[in-house]
């Protein structure tokens, strides 16, 4: 598996991630992950919508909290072919009870703690850790890859001024 020594950061020191680094117009990788049930979601859940993937290390830090919470709010404002996903290695029981008690009700929350699918596929497994890194990938209805942010230091927000003009641009 590919490795990239030094892509991004957390808290300043350089981390390795495994797998391929996904660019605007790759075809989005199919991948399995659970949902807060402990199902098996296979991406191909989600064709014909577009979709927003957030990549986090964990709900129970503060950035992510704010990330979600933000998507959230937001995806109330997106069109309904719009679906917002945010991944982590957190355990689907956590999960629920993140969303329960914060009232994320418009964003999906999937976890990829058992196979590290999602995370070797989409290029944002850190090996030193098997968390993943924060990234947002916007894809389109087509399956093709329009907007790609790698959260160079971890430990800070994604720009979501820029991942919501890429999703604009798509609905």
């Amino acid at each position: 598996m590919e490795e990239r020594k030094g892509a991004v950061t957390l808290k300043g020191s350089p981390v390795t991630l495994l797998g391929r680094e996904i660019r605007i117009g790759d075809k989005a990788p199919a991948f399995s992950v659970l949902n807060q049930d402990m199902e098996t979601v296979n991406s191909g859940k989600f064709s014909g919508k577009i979709r927003v993937i957030a990549a986090v290390p964990s709900l129970d830090t503060p950035i992510c909290d704010s990330s979600i919470k933000r998507f959230n709010d937001e995806a109330t404002r997106l069109s309904k072919d719009v679906v917002v996903l945010f991944i982590s290695m957190d355990l689907p029981f956590a999960q629920k009870r993140f969303c329960q008690d914060n009232n994320i009700k418009r964003v999906k929350t999937l976890s990829d703690y058992r196979d590290a699918d999602f995370g070797e596929k989409f290029g944002v497994l850190i090996k030193e850790l098997r968390l993943l890194a924060r990234a947002v990938f916007i894809v389109d209805k087509d399956e093709t890859v329009r907007y790609v942010e790698h959260v160079k230091e971890i430990a800070t927000p994604p720009d979501y001024e820029s991942a919501l003009e890429a999703i604009k641009k798509l609905v």
